[in-house]
């Protein structure tokens, strides 16, 4: 398999991440009983479908590294399942599953950011495209994610079991 660049990896990663965050959407989702909340989770994981379509082309342009490309972003989303598996525990509620997204949400933020950084000097067109609408859009997810997780917790006993 090819060595990938440092910017390759990273867009190995934000794939995954992706990838992951259409899953972690779709498990959440069962724990939500809001209808308001279950829209918000659907639309950030249309959004990543999106997000991963998107990588898999600019994946397609480094010469020769799609491979693996693809393969780091495998990596990615089976380290953030396992993460995610630990965390949302057969005893998961709502809650649990929108502070686990507010994670997960900054964790992406955090790699576009990098991404973003790493592509000044490569100044790689394509990939900037989607790096400045990705930056804006995940800012927006996480956002919702901590919305969420406040909404939540606002209707939680303080003094109540946990």
């Amino acid at each position: 398999m090819a060595e990938l660049t440092v910017l390759e990896s990273k867009v190995g990663e934000v794939l995954g991440l992706a990838m992951a965050a259409q899953q972690a959407t779709e498990k959440v989702m069962k724990l939500v009983e809001e209808e308001g909340l279950k829209r918000e989770l659907q639309e950030v994981h249309d959004d990543a479908a999106q997000i991963e379509e998107r990588c898999t082309d600019i994946a397609d342009e480094f010469d020769g590294k799609k491979t693996a490309i693809l393969e780091k972003a495998r990596e990615t989303k089976q380290e953030v399942a396992e993460m995610m598996k630990t965390y949302l525990g057969p005893d998961a509620d709502a809650l649990d599953g929108f502070e686990f997204l507010t994670m997960a949400e900054a964790a992406e933020l955090g790699h576009w950011s990098v991404v973003g950084q790493l592509n000044q000097s490569a100044r790689h067109s394509r990939l900037q495209e989607v790096v400045d609408w990705a930056l804006p859009l995940q800012q927006k997810h996480l956002d919702r994610a901590l919305q969420g997780s406040l909404e939540l917790a606002a209707k939680e006993d303080p003094q109540g079991p946990a």
